[in-house]
């Protein structure tokens, strides 16, 4: 594919860079890709697979469509535990069993009762399996165990953004070590009113806890749930994921072209001028271009000639000083280099070699010595 040339207009008031006719093609594209890849595992298979859903024919319905950004420079300076959401056109989870845990700010009882209140939608109210505020979690799931079996409950774990920040100390590596179960965060607030386009503080009473309607309350978690999460890291390789293989090409190239614009928008620093190239891909196919850049730098002074002293400075030639310190490129002395020592054969003793003849005279003499011996005994005895 012919990289795009809007690149060099270096507008950071685009919309969107990204071509949806290139996007739709690639999307019909990986799409027949991995149902025919899924149809030949599934014709080459020895044993058939009994748990497969019979209207599944081609194998995929689990299979996710991944959106990847590579950047010029990292997307973060440092790792971000708290998921961006991105809202979509075609929602990810629209399971009407999936089981969601609400984590909330304290008093836990009024915001199951929000749940459990008439405005609350049905559909929403069978799925949210659990509501519990952050002190009840500490208290009740301190313990590994305890932790592994809460997440092993629920599907989806959804946080009040005013508590969001604390779970990670609460819910460890348990929660924290994938991206898998991290709790989403969802506003729960009350919703602040406006008046001449300016916010009106919200007076405080300590009897009336600070939360939405039951309405607003199923709008977050519908929204969150069905939401592109997105997990920064310091990198330049983001994965985002923005569909299923069993979807339409115009569903994941409608949920693409979403994706690539609210992303490089609200998460990118330096937005398209800092993007370097935008895929999609399979689980275990090859990543399809959609678009890329023709600058592959964001400054002109990233770029240093070869021979200049700049290059010299990044690059210094090292030379080979064995047991001996070497100065790293940030000045500071690094590990020496551990001198193999020489250790030394110790001789082994050369074994006498062994006579038969002397072995055969010693025999002999001990029995003579025997004999004499059993004839003075008896001597002795018949005294």
């Amino acid at each position: 594919m012919a990289p795009s040339k809007t690149v060099t207009l270096r507008s950071e008031t685009a919309v969107s860079l990204v071509d949806p006719e290139q996007t739709l093609k690639a999307s019909k594209a990986l799409l027949a890709h991995m149902k025919k890849i899924s149809k030949q595992k599934a014709s080459n298979a020895e044993k058939k697979d009994l748990l497969a859903d019979p209207e599944d024919e081609e194998g995929v319905h689990e299979l996710p469509i991944w959106l990847t950004l590579t950047t010029k420079r990292h997307i973060a300076d440092s790792r971000n535990l708290k998921p961006g959401k991105i809202p979509l056109p075609h929602p990810l989870n629209t399971d009407p069993e999936v089981r969601i845990c609400l984590i909330t700010a304290e008093p836990q009882r009024h915001y199951k009762n929000l749940v459990a209140s008439e405005e609350f939608p049905a559909e929403w109210r069978k799925r949210v399996t659990r509501v519990i505020d952050v002190s009840k979690l500490k208290a009740k799931f301190k313990a590994y165990e305890a932790q592994r079996k809460l997440y092993a409950e629920h599907d989806v774990f959804l946080g009040d953004t005013r508590i969001i920040n604390r779970l990670p100390s609460i819910l460890g590596k348990t929660f924290y070590k994938t991206t898998a179960k991290r709790p989403i965060p969802v506003e729960i607030q009350a919703r602040v009113p406006k008046s001449d386009g300016k916010r009106v503080k919200r007076t405080k009473d300590a009897d009336t806890p600070n939360s939405c309607t039951p309405v607003q309350l199923a709008g977050e978690i519908e929204r969150a749930v069905g939401a592109a999460l997105v997990n920064l890291s310091p990198t330049v390789n983001t994965a985002i994921r923005v569909g299923n293989a069993n979807w339409t090409a115009e569903q994941i190239a409608e949920n693409v072209n979403v994706v690539a614009k609210t992303l490089v928008e609200k998460f990118v620093p330096g937005k398209w001028k800092n993007v370097k190239s935008i895929y999609i891909k399979g689980p275990e196919t090859v990543a399809l271009p959609i678009w890329l850049t023709d600058e592959l730098w964001l400054d002109h002074k990233d770029v240093v000639a070869d021979d200049s002293e700049e290059a010299k400075a990044i690059l210094p030639a090292e030379k080979a000083n064995i047991g001996k310190k070497r100065k790293s490129l940030e000045g500071q002395p690094e590990e020496a280099e551990p001198v193999v020592k020489k250790v030394k054969k110790t001789k082994t003793a050369k074994l006498p070699e062994s006579d038969d003849t002397k072995l055969d005279k010693e025999i002999a003499e001990r029995k003579a010595a025997l004999k004499k011996q059993k004839k003075a005994a008896k001597k002795a005895l018949e005294a």
